[in-house]
């Protein structure tokens, strides 16, 4: 694909997107930007595991000529300042109640984070109203079921990683002089949410997915 002269963009949320989704944002962007695989570690005995493919293992004409770059660092233990940017989102009565809607309803939210649909244990019994924190998901890990129920420990892992996710992507673009976007609208609705609360200007790219 022919290079475009213009800004460089940061795919959010996830480390991988539709060819489809890439064409559009090489049309419009001189370079599109990839983070690995986020793997959390939530503590020194317990995290999520990683996943090795990125976007460019099948594109290496494009990693050549600098139109994919890829390999941003996203995983291993939530810095302290990462951590209470992710528990000011948790404490945004905004910002959960759009998190709990996509959710409960978003089907490619949630497969974002590998649930085919919410089991009625993570979204029923007042759960949208708890007051989580990464502390209290952390005293959890390994032993969710017994420590808070394992309904609850999901749906609060569940807004751990998708808060984690949005806060590295400002983090990145700001960082790196990145422009943002993706094609998801849940995960637009957040960001925005989320920069507009915390004082942060990052131009933030919605693409639209028809057909695919």
């Amino acid at each position: 694909m022919k290079a475009t002269e213009g800004p460089h963009v940061l795919f959010y949320p996830f480390h991988l997107c539709h060819q489809d989704t890439l064409d559009r944002l090489l049309i419009r962007f001189q370079s599109v930007h990839f983070r690995d695989f986020m793997a959390l570690k939530l503590t020194p005995l317990a995290g999520l595991t990683a996943f090795e493919d990125r976007m460019g293992d099948h594109l290496p004409e494009l990693v050549a000529a600098g139109r994919i770059v890829q390999g941003y660092d996203v995983s291993g233990a939530l810095s302290p300042e990462v951590e209470s940017a992710v528990d000011r989102d948790l404490s945004d009565p905004v910002w959960r109640t759009w998190f709990h809607a996509a959710l409960s309803a978003d089907r490619r939210f949630q497969r974002g984070l590998s649930l085919e649909a919410p089991p009625a244990s993570m979204i029923q019994g007042g759960i949208q109203a708890h007051p989580f924190s990464v502390r209290e998901i952390r005293a959890g890990s390994g032993q969710a079921a017994n420590i808070i129920g394992e309904g609850r420990w999901d749906y609060g892992l569940a807004l751990v990683k998708t808060s984690a996710a949005l806060v590295y992507t400002y983090r990145l673009a700001l960082m790196h002089g990145l422009q943002v976007a993706t094609d998801s609208s849940a995960h637009y609705a957040l960001f925005e949410r989320s920069c507009c609360r915390e004082g942060i200007r990052v131009p933030n790219h919605l693409l639209t997915r028809v057909g695919y």
